[in-house]
């Protein structure tokens, strides 16, 4: 149906539909810790893949994932500690369906193993009126499946419209799965392309990453600043936006076979400061994080950073002096979680309600008082660009650890907690 289509139009930005997917490896109904991100080739077609290995999905849970109206991630809400990002169950049919016209779950649990369909072709095909998913489970334990007209015609409906064109080779991807014991494998396909067949994501290149071309129009929502023509990273490069999409960074994320580094924001700043926000109807004051950036690569970098439960909604939001046509605020960057704000569904920006309105005001306030007491008058390009403290995020435990005065900041690719050599440092956690 066309209401496939229509519900995955609110992503206007392509790595912002490729966050909900990765979202569901996040939360914690699935708690992957490792995800990879790749490209396949099916077909002489190109095909975008997403791995993880955390619990996998009964036939129940996928075919909710799959259907609509569904969430079952608020039995998490109540608990304390991880809390899942989506709300509504909506945002894997969205952003799937905004990626590509078509997908294929594969996923495995301890007790069964299933693969299920969402495809705007096959519904287009056999013009349904409702939204029909086909679904096959096979028992883990003797590998077998029901013998039904049901599951017989949901096999030939995903063999028919799919790269997988016998039962077999869907059991061969399924037995990939193994290797992780339990977890789920997101194929999509027949990927977003223009009209000449031109495909949206550029694959190309960068043989490391996934670049988004089409941000590079111009965006009017931008504020506008004649000396400045840099675009930020992020918007462009998926390992950039992958490296900042989590406040709190929990999960590896492999992209295209290299492991995303991600970034600490909150401490790869320098004059580093916090701030408080305490309104009435806060239980406990909120903190924002100030401090000047580092990266002397991409200079429009800066703005507030607004994360909701641990991920990323808005990146460099300017703010307060930051709106001027001129250098006042440049460089200054805020971090901030703001959990009693409400997300929108696409979860790139927030209900427009009161408490957003009042926030925003005293956010440019604290902005434009934390400019005003740093600069002093002084030139902010005269002072030495470096954080007042390093750390590293251990590949093994994925807790950071704080690193000493002194020691060299070009760390190796793969960085252990034994490898820090000050003992004193080298079981101080942050997350």
């Amino acid at each position: 149906p066309t209401f496939l289509h229509a519900n995955s139009t609110s992503h206007t930005w392509a790595f912002s539909a490729i966050a909900e997917i990765i979202d569901n490896a996040y939360d914690p109904d699935v708690n992957a810790s490792e995800l990879w991100i790749d490209k396949i080739e099916a077909n002489n077609k190109i095909c975008l893949t997403f791995t993880d290995n955390g619990a996998g999905l009964d036939p129940d849970k996928l075919i909710k994932m799959l259907s609509f109206g569904f969430c079952e991630k608020s039995v998490y809400e109540s608990k304390s500690g991880h809390q899942p990002i989506g709300h509504y169950g909506n945002g894997f049919k969205s952003g799937s369906m905004r990626i590509a016209k078509d997908v294929l779950v594969f996923t495995r649990q301890l007790h069964t193993q299933s693969v299920g369909m969402l495809s705007q072709t096959f519904l287009d095909r056999i013009r349904a009126e409702t939204v029909v998913v086909p679904l096959v489970t096979w028992n883990n334990k003797d590998g077998k499946r029901e013998d039904n007209e049901e599951t017989i015609n949901n096999i030939r409906a995903i063999t028919a419209f799919s790269d997988f064109k016998t039962e077999d080779r869907l059991l061969a991807e399924l037995k990939e799965l193994e290797k992780l014991q339990t977890g789920t494998r997101i194929i999509l396909y027949n990927l977003k392309s223009d009209e000449t067949g031109k495909l949206e994501l550029d694959f190309e290149s960068n043989p490391t990453d996934i670049l988004n071309p089409q941000t590079l129009a111009i965006d009017t929502t931008s504020v506008y600043r004649p000396v400045r023509e840099d675009i930020a990273r992020y918007q462009v490069s998926l390992r950039e936006y992958c490296s900042i999409l989590f406040l709190k960074p929990r999960m590896k994320i492999f992209l295209r076979g290299l492991k995303v580094k991600t970034k600490l924001i909150c401490k790869s700043l320098s004059q580093t400061e916090i701030d408080r926000y305490k309104p009435h109807w806060l239980d406990k004051p909120l903190k924002i994080t100030y401090g000047f950036t580092c990266n002397k690569d991409n200079v429009d970098e800066y703005g507030i950073m607004m994360y909701h439960r641990n991920r990323l909604i808005k990146a460099y939001e300017k703010v307060g002096y930051q709106k001027q046509p001129n250098d006042l605020g440049v460089g200054v960057v805020g971090i901030v979680e703001v959990n009693f704000l409400q997300p929108i569904h696409n979860k790139q920006d927030f209900n427009k309600d009161e408490k957003y309105n009042t926030f925003m005001a005293a956010l440019s306030k604290k902005t434009n008082e934390y400019w005003n007491e740093k600069k002093n008058g002084s030139n902010r390009n005269s002072e030495r660009m470096i954080s007042d403290w390093l750390w590293a995020q251990c590949d093994n435990c994925l807790k950071w650890r704080r690193l000493p005065d002194g020691i060299n900041r070009n760390l190796p690719d793969k960085w252990f907690c034994f490898l820090n050599p000050d003992a004193s440092h080298k079981y101080v956690n942050f997350v």
